[in-house]
């Protein structure tokens, strides 16, 4: 008797073990869902220009005009414009806000200003207890008439 050794070959195996896939799967929804909502509040937006329709203005509206050289003047029911001094805008707007607290002033700050002075007349405005403050400007069709 011839003893032959047989051997018993082993089939591959053509499975594939999906366990480390799906570990490495769920570690990744668990880090997208903690950053996406940190990346919905620091989003850039940039706003087109428009047209835009003109307010209706008071019929007499109080309007503050800021010179590029920091003069402050003051509108007040059609009015000539009467310059002013910090001080004395600030008081001058109180006494309009005593009367009726709703007093709507207009901001007209020329375009050589800079950002600091019209802020300023902003923040005067403020002290003096305006609640309502509107920036003036022009349309785009028409500057420059």
């Amino acid at each position: 008797m011839q003893m032959r050794s047989r051997r018993k070959r082993r089939k591959l195996a053509s499975e594939i073990n999906v366990v480390p896939y799906i570990d490495v799967m769920l570690v990744l929804l668990i880090i997208f869902m903690v950053t996406a909502p940190l990346l919905r509040l620091g989003v850039d937006v940039k706003l087109p220009e428009a047209n835009a329709r003109a307010m209706e203005a008071p019929k007499d509206p109080v309007v503050v005009a800021v010179t590029k050289d920091g003069r402050y003047l003051l509108s007040l029911q059609g009015q000539a414009a009467e310059e002013l001094d910090e001080a004395a805008l600030e008081k001058r707007i109180a006494a309009f806000v005593r009367q009726d607290p709703q007093t709507a002033v207009f901001i007209a700050g020329d375009m050589g200003a800079p950002y600091a002075l019209i802020y300023g007349a902003m923040a005067t405005l403020q002290r003096a207890g305006v609640v309502r403050i509107t920036f003036m400007g022009e349309s785009a069709g028409t500057q420059g008439r």
